[in-house]
């Protein structure tokens, strides 16, 4: 296409000699510059003595002040040799060959234009014709960049990919790409494969259902309907091929390439709960069926498993919203009791009437009272948490006798016995030493945590114990660092 475009050009620019007759230079070069975007009428010592400009964009660029210098010192350096080649080429009845040529620009990008010349007379002046490829090189620079950035996108996705490739197959946990529409396994890891006890080529393209006993169609079947339906499924214990056990399967839906595929997470019962499910009791059933809310996380402190009633307080539906997640996303009124909390748990090993709140996802906030325990031991260190319903307690009383005001009115009345700046400030300081003897009470005396709790400095906290006789002044004395 550009052959054929160059060559009628050619054709059409070698004609002029004839065409144009005795039109002398500077008149053949506007009638020139009215086809091409530019015309030169260049002397013999290849001086510019007159330009025409066919596109305003070449004056904007300063094109007009050529005129009266030297053709060659208008272009770039590396451009040089072919001006001189385009000033020696030029000959009467010729048209020398194209040649792509770069003017500098105040804009800082270079201006290309490329040009042919041929002399209208033996003697007379050269006329140079060019073509503004601004718009090619512009469109030449986009489509580097665009490469450039594909090819970034490209090494990124590869990345991406090996990445994932590499931890899919180290994962210990078995996982299966399922095909959700035709339940066709697309990718398996080796310990799905070691679980199942197939070899994964044998796994690949086989129907998932035909992997397990024929014992858990049925559940197979259901939880693959429902994650059609709803893109949620509850977890199912299958049992799996020629005696080899039970596994638990959780699903996921994502979509991938316009196409829906579950994610299957198989994973062993504990030896626990297979003694209970032999046993005609499941511990998991007793568990489910606590009024109290029970909580089982990692040492990260991430819920593993928890029954309705935690899901009721944290006002949640499902398990599947709560797993993963930390216990202190919902437990606790501040951020500072469930680091107490998890703190005494670690010094400790266990916790008892632990006073604190838990939060609902629809804002609500509950008071409870926690009991934990830690559990080093086994194949996965755990905590365990038992959460229930804080009871109504009688109103407490200060020293001397008089209980708290439990509202303005009762405190009203002491108005006219007692002056408000000093009912203002009996009452502060009876609600301070209230609020460090529970703070010391939650964190079993630990003055750190309960100093964190308040938050006050140790040294704040040592002072307020001092002025309000709370604990073993001597002891309080000798805990204290020295300064």
């Amino acid at each position: 296409m550009t052959s054929l475009a160059s060559t009628a050009a050619h054709a059409s620019v070698a004609a002029l000699p004839e065409t144009l007759g005795a039109l002398g230079g500077g008149a053949a070069g506007l009638l020139v510059a009215a086809a091409m975007d530019l015309s030169l009428v260049i002397d013999a010592q290849g001086i510019i003595r007159e330009a025409a400009f066919g596109e305003a964009d070449l004056v904007a660029e300063g094109c007009e002040s050529w005129v009266g210098r030297p053709w060659i010192e208008t272009v770039t350096v590396e451009s040089r040799p072919k001006i001189n080649a385009l000033l020696r080429d030029a000959a009467p009845n010729i048209v020398t060959r194209w040649r792509q040529v770069n003017h500098p620009s105040s804009r800082g990008i270079d201006l290309p234009v490329r040009y042919a010349s041929m002399r209208l007379a033996p003697d007379g002046p050269i006329i140079a014709i060019g073509r503004n490829l601004q718009a090619t090189a512009a469109l030449q620079r986009r489509l580097a960049e665009t490469q450039q950035a594909l090819e970034r996108d490209y090494l990124r996705l590869r990345g991406a990919e090996t990445r994932y490739r590499m931890l899919f197959q180290l994962a210990s946990e078995p996982v299966l790409v399922v095909d959700a529409s035709t339940r066709r396994v697309s990718e398996a890891n080796p310990a799905a494969g070691r679980l199942i006890g197939r070899p994964e080529k044998r796994i690949l393209g086989q129907d998932v259902v035909e992997l397990f006993d024929a014992s858990a169609t049925r559940s197979l079947e259901s939880l693959f309907a429902g994650l059609r339906i709803t893109g949620q499924a509850d977890e199912i214990v299958v049992r799996l091929p020629n005696g080899r056990g039970s596994t638990r399967v959780a699903a996921s839906l994502f979509r991938q390439e316009n196409a829906a595929s579950a994610l299957l997470r198989l994973s062993v019962p504990s030896e626990a709960a297979a003694t209970a499910h032999r046993g005609g009791t499941s511990v998991f059933d007793v568990i489910e069926g606590l009024p109290e809310g029970f909580v089982v996380t990692d040492t990260s402190h991430r819920i593993l498993t928890a029954n309705n009633a935690f899901l009721d307080l944290a006002q949640l539906a499902t398990e599947e919203q709560v797993r993963g997640e930390p216990l202190d996303r919902w437990l606790g009124r501040e951020e500072t009791e469930a680091a107490a909390l998890f703190a005494t748990l670690a010094e400790h090993g266990s916790v008892r009437n632990f006073g604190t709140g838990v939060r609902g996802q629809l804002g609500s906030v509950e008071d409870v009272e926690v009991a934990a325990v830690s559990v080093p031991g086994g194949e996965q260190p755990c905590f365990g948490f038992s959460i229930r319903g804080a009871p109504r307690r009688a109103v407490t009383s200060i020293a001397g006798g008089h209980e708290l005001p439990r509202s303005v009115e009762q405190m009203t009345e002491l108005v006219g016995r007692i002056s408000m700046k000093n009912l203002v400030r009996e009452t502060t300081d009876m609600i301070e030493r209230l609020c460090i003897e529970a703070a010391l009470r939650i964190t079993r005396d630990n003055r750190a945590s309960a100093a964190e709790m308040l938050g006050l400095s140790r040294q704040g906290l040592y002072a307020k114990l001092r002025r309000y006789g709370i604990g073993d002044l001597d002891a309080l004395e000798e805990s204290e660092p020295e300064s």
